[in-house]
């Protein structure tokens, strides 16, 4: 089964474009063989998000979210220091807990908007946009 990293701001997307690539790289994602993930602090990013950004869009996010919670594997986010010194650089360092918690949650592939993520490589998790992992899986 591959396990699937979602990042934050592939679950912004689905939740505000419910017919978007973002939102159809989610539901592959969380359908076998692919087994999706979603770390603790990507949870709080999304709510921090939806609470100041858009507000407006309150109960769509509150329904995305009751979906998600029924069908991805949530893991926590391990503190930086604990993986960080096997991780090369990151040109964001706010992107540090996601690509942490992709590590602990040994997960396969990282579905991703960020650009400096799709930029960077490491050699155990393929990290990709929604679009390149609709295409592939």
């Amino acid at each position: 089964m591959t396990r699937v990293l979602i990042d934050t701001n592939i679950l912004v997307s689905a939740v505000l474009f419910p017919q978007s690539v973002p939102a159809r790289a989610f539901f592959k994602a969380v359908t076998p063989p692919c087994r999706a993930v979603v770390c603790d602090y990507s949870f709080d990013e999304l709510r921090r998000v939806f609470n100041s950004k858009f507000q407006h869009k309150i109960q769509d996010y509150e329904r995305f979210l009751s979906i998600m919670v029924s069908s991805v594997e949530i893991v926590p986010t391990p503190p930086d220091d604990e993986n960080a010194k096997n991780i090369p650089q990151l040109r964001d360092v706010k992107d540090l807990p996601i690509l942490c918690a992709a590590l602990a949650a040994k997960a396969d592939t990282l579905i991703t908007g960020d650009k400096d993520f799709l930029e960077f490589h490491l050699a155990n998790i393929c990290i990709m946009s929604a679009a390149a992992f609709l295409e592939i899986l």
